[in-house]
């Protein structure tokens, strides 16, 4: 099990890396990880490919020039990567070894649930870890925010705006699909940034008839000539349901899937300024020797939690914000 106590073993060598999807902002913690951690004077080291990377060793050390001109980039100069090998024990226990091997006394690892699984089975077996968020899905359940997601609801909004003029233009119902996995935290605010008549996520069921139909036709007999429905990638696909609009309200549906444009960019300001504290405060925990850490950011504070509770912890929307997405699309 983890150890959150003090530790009283230096740290001097750090080990960092991105795993699972990439997520804008991951340049920007990658930055704030080594500029910090040469102020305190660690050495730092880049591992390519995430947990994949780890097992075959591909490290290089990182300088502050390293990390340079890196803030405004999308995805992560790091790369990522899946790693079967290291879903079992004996490819976490190689990692370890590997870590060993480079001299590393503790690792800082950025990405999503997954990712985070994997750091607390690296803690078990001995080697400390500080986890980042960054996944465009916010669906990490102890932190109300993630890196990359600013900018993918962004990303869509912008998308969406396009779509709508098309859509408007042709009198068509557009159905966008959007990412998010199981979680539609993209889906919702997007689709109240946007105006949608309707908004399909896997947190709330739904009947066809009366919440997509129904609304739809409502909608054009007060006169709307032009539909936006959104669709969370967990809830369905996009192609699929504008089949069964067009075949049961005659209106002209056209599916959109924007797939992983959302993934890319360049970060927002958000992402960029929650990126540089989230990196700041994971090499605070190693400085002070506060270790299996997850950083995350809730009730508008920065704050750092045991790996062990952190991946015990959910969360889901609110159900106010999906009744005044359906208001507010009337």
């Amino acid at each position: 099990m983890s150890d959150t106590t003090q530790s009283t073993r230096p740290i001097r060598s750090v080990g960092i890396l991105t795993s699972g999807g990439d997520a804008p902002g991951m340049n920007a913690v990658i930055r704030a990880v080594v500029r910090a951690g040469t102020y305190h004077g660690f050495r730092m080291l880049g591992i390519r490919r995430g947990f994949h990377g780890l097992l075959r060793g591909e490290m290089e050390e990182l300088h502050n020039r390293s990390v340079s001109e890196t803030l405004q980039r999308g995805g992560t100069f790091l790369q990522t990567a899946r790693s079967k090998e290291f879903q079992e024990i004996e490819g976490v226990r190689k990692g370890v070894e590997m870590a060993r091997v480079f001299n590393l006394d503790a690792l800082v690892i950025i990405g999503g649930d997954g990712s985070f699984r994997g750091a607390r089975e690296l803690a078990r077996e001995g080697l400390p870890v500080i986890g980042i968020p960054g996944t465009i899905d916010n669906d990490i359940g102890c932190t109300d925010y993630t890196i990359g997601y600013d900018t993918a609801m962004n990303t869509a909004m912008e998308a969406i705006d396009k779509l709508r003029d098309t859509a408007s233009s042709h009198e068509r119902c557009s159905v966008i699909e959007l990412m998010g996995r199981n979680a539609g935290y993209i889906a919702l605010n997007v689709g109240i940034a946007c105006g949608a008549e309707v908004v399909l996520i896997p947190e709330v069921p739904s009947d066809f008839d009366r919440d997509v139909v129904k609304t739809l036709l409502e909608a054009r007999n007060r006169g709307k000539k032009h539909y936006i429905v959104i669709v969370a990638e967990g809830k369905g696909n996009a192609v699929e349901f504008a089949e069964k609009i067009q075949k049961m309200t005659g209106i002209e549906a056209r599916p959109t899937i924007l797939g992983h444009l959302q993934r890319g960019g360049s970060p927002t300001v958000r992402d960029r300024t929650m990126a540089s504290f989230m990196g700041a405060r994971a090499i605070e925990c190693l400085a002070e020797g506060r270790l299996n850490r997850i950083i995350v950011y809730r009730t508008g504070r920065l704050d750092d939690v045991d790996i062990e509770v952190a991946l015990e912890q959910t969360k889901t929307i609110d159900a106010y914000q999906v009744e005044y997405a359906r208001i507010l699309s009337l």
